[in-house]
């Protein structure tokens, strides 16, 4: 039986270019101690050798782990998994970021955390004791937790806080969530409506509230009434049908509807059919995020499309320039989105 070819280790290199450990792991990971015929004789041994340099190699210098951790919401990210609706948000992040993450030579990973869990500290507290990760990417609703912020802050590690403003710790990074209902909004006016109704979503996701504020500012602006148009549901597809029966139902029914996520979006599709209103023709239709399935449902959806893995891609540039020792932006981070247009919206019917 043949033996399988042994695995090259950062051992293999030292030993191939006659260099200690401590200088192989220098080169890798690209101190500024290192002469540059030393780099070279290094770098050839591992071109040579075909060495893939790993984490522990990496860690070998003792100063960075070279592992970014995004922590995700462990409870809603499970129940879309089970209901095998997939989750394009932890799809977009592993996109951005992992890819950002390669071209700097680190990992990324990420951590599902309860966020309402009374012992949500204690759980971080060991995935970092145990990952010694280098930076921490927050996504809603973590990245406006207290406990969370205040615990990273204690632990010095730079963090990026997806979907917050400029106020606390940590590096915010928003995506524009109030002017993104405004670009909504404004379109639909654009087609004439003027009873602009709005789903908004979970409560404990504070970007819910930003969004619902650029649309009523936006329905302000435009000398429009919101009364009777706002109802809330909590990004699930059931929620979704519930709110737009409660818009569709009322004395002032919309004539277009703005919902806070794609799965919220179905759902006032299902509703609008079964109370026999077609989309566009008696009720215009947008929504965010602009994940796949807007593209094949009937119609496809006009949506605002959130750059999550740019935004992620951003928040990993950010915590290596802090692990670099560069000062945090002056202000905050902004990702603008686009409005993406389809087929659901139309001119009012009356």
């Amino acid at each position: 039986m043949a033996r399988r070819r042994q695995s090259v280790t950062i051992k293999h290199v030292a030993a191939d270019a006659g260099v200690s450990l401590q200088t192989v792991s220098r080169v890798i990971n690209k101190e500024p101690n290192v002469r540059p015929a030393m780099k070279e004789r290094v770098q050839s041994s591992i071109d040579k050798l075909g060495y893939v340099p790993s984490i522990a190699a990496q860690r070998m210098s003792g100063s960075r782990s070279y592992l970014i951790l995004a922590l995700n919401d462990r409870e809603r990210t499970i129940a879309q998994w089970r209901e095998r609706e997939g989750n394009d948000w932890v799809d977009q992040m592993l996109l951005g970021g992992m890819l950002k993450c390669a071209e700097h030579g680190y990992r990324l990973l990420i951590e599902l955390v309860d966020t309402h869990d009374d012992h949500v500290e204690r759980e971080l507290s060991a995935a970092i004791a145990s990952l010694q990760p280098d930076g921490v990417i927050l996504t809603p609703p973590h990245s406006n937790n207290g406990k969370v912020i205040k615990l990273l802050a204690a632990e010095s590690v730079p963090f990026v806080r997806i979907g917050a403003h400029s106020n606390g710790d940590g590096i915010p990074v928003s995506m524009d969530d109030e002017r993104s209902s405004q670009l909504a909004t404004e379109h639909l006016h654009q087609f004439g409506h003027r009873r602009i109704g709005f789903i908004a979503g979970a409560s404990d996701y504070e970007f819910s509230k930003w969004r619902e504020d650029g649309w009523r500012a936006s329905m302000k602006a435009l000398n429009l009434s919101t009364k009777g148009l706002f109802a809330r549901g909590d990004f699930s597809f059931e929620s979704g049908m519930a709110a737009a029966r409660q818009l569709l139902t009322g004395k002032s029914r919309p004539t277009a509807i703005i919902a806070n996520n794609d799965q919220m979006a179905f759902g006032t599709l299902k509703a609008a059919g079964e109370l026999g209103l077609s989309v566009p023709n008696d009720l215009s239709l947008i929504s965010f995020e602009d994940t796949p399935g807007v593209r094949f449902c009937q119609p496809p959806l006009t949506a605002i499309d959130q750059p999550i893995a740019q935004t992620a891609a951003v928040a990993v540039e950010l915590i290596i320039a802090a692990q670099r020792g560069e000062p945090p932006p002056e202000q905050e981070v902004v990702e603008p989105a686009r409005l993406v247009q389809r087929d659901s919206v139309a001119p009012p019917a009356s």
